[in-house]
């Protein structure tokens, strides 16, 4: 698949990742390209993402996606077999990434919105994703469950969503979500909440990766 996308940005999520001290495999590689490419495609049909971060959609949003798997893999909790949800799966970040990432895992997306889950079906079948299943339907009614893993980006407040995924998780499972450093700050007293700092390639704002739960 031709890539229209900045060769710098390539650039930047390499370095990115090396920094991490993460490596990933050429196909693995390719097919974060042809997601992003396929994203890009499909925002001219279906509001994915804003346009002005098409530009930066590999160091800013590929970048932020892989996080769990970085922070996860390095303290080896990461399991083949293991099943891992995503609430509210919009055009694809970070579950699409994460999926990529981690074959081994059994992942799915639930998204209520037809027109992305159409989007979201025809992606998974370009990439040959066997390994991620999407649900058309909200998670609460989605059926899905035994969760090791529950994530979430940009939805809701902690509480809420993590109040949201707590049934469909085993009992020592645990929900991953993604804030700024400075609204991560609030959660740090909430018992068995986690907060991993990270900086992405041309942000100016920290972020953090907030897990709740015991993850190794």
């Amino acid at each position: 698949m031709k890539h229209y996308f900045d060769s710098n940005q390539e650039e930047l999520l390499l370095k990115f990742l090396a920094k991490q001290e993460v490596s990933l495999s050429d196909n693995q590689l390719e097919k974060l390209f042809d997601y992003v490419q396929l994203v890009i495609q499909g925002n001219e049909k279906v509001n994915l993402i804003s346009r002005n971060d098409i530009p930066k959609f590999l160091s800013r949003h590929i970048a932020d996606s892989l996080m769990p798997y970085i922070v996860l893999s390095k303290k080896n909790f990461l399991k083949p077999n293991m099943i891992w949800a995503d609430m509210g799966a919009g055009g694809g970040c970070p579950v699409f990434p994460l999926a990529i990432a981690c074959p081994e895992i059994q992942f799915y997306a639930s998204e209520p919105r037809h027109k992305r889950v159409l989007f979201l079906e025809k992606t998974k079948n370009s990439l040959h994703l066997e390994n991620l299943q999407i649900v058309g339907k909200r998670f609460e009614t989605s059926e899905i469950s035994n969760c090791d893993v529950i994530s979430c980006r940009a939805l809701s407040r902690f509480e809420a969503d993590y109040e949201r995924a707590l049934p469909a998780l085993k009992k020592d499972g645990i929900f991953v979500t993604f804030k700024s450093k400075e609204i991560a700050q609030e959660l740090k007293n909430i018992p068995n909440v986690h907060l991993i700092d990270y900086r992405l390639p041309l942000e100016n704002l920290e972020y953090s990766l907030v897990i709740k739960g015991i993850y190794g």
